[in-house]
């Protein structure tokens, strides 16, 4: 058995709209393996930009209401206790609703010589409010 004590981070503007943290929950440790987890914290409002993943994403709503939407998709409204699956290199972003804080458990799958996420342009506030 391995403690791992990772730091709050805090999402890089370049990537993400308003204030978004990132707790690291699991990292590929050994030959194999591929899933890395987070738990992340998106203030009211705040939102990823457009990305994608090689290995696809799994998203689970802990707290509040997430706004999910896949490019040419109806936005989605997404409870705590609900879960979204995200195929891979499907274009979505996801984030909090304007009035409230969520919190999301993500996992995904970093395939050998890709990178976790591909990352397009920021949500527009047209889109996010759509």
């Amino acid at each position: 058995m391995q403690l791992h004590r990772h730091p709050t981070t805090k999402n890089p503007p370049e990537q993400f709209t308003g204030d978004v943290w990132l707790d690291p929950v699991a990292t590929p440790g050994v030959d194999g393996q591929q899933a890395s987890a987070g738990i992340v914290r998106f203030a009211p409002g705040a939102r990823t930009a457009w990305h994608s993943h090689p290995g696809g994403q799994t998203l689970h709503v802990v707290e509040g209401i997430a706004f999910v939407q896949a490019r040419g998709g109806e936005r989605v409204a997404v409870r705590a206790g609900e879960t979204v699956i995200c195929p891979p290199d499907e274009e979505h972003w996801h984030g909090a609703a304007h009035d409230s804080f969520m919190t999301h458990v993500a996992v995904w799958d970093t395939l050998p010589g890709q990178p976790a996420a591909v990352w397009g342009e920021h949500v527009t506030d047209a889109e996010y409010g759509a």
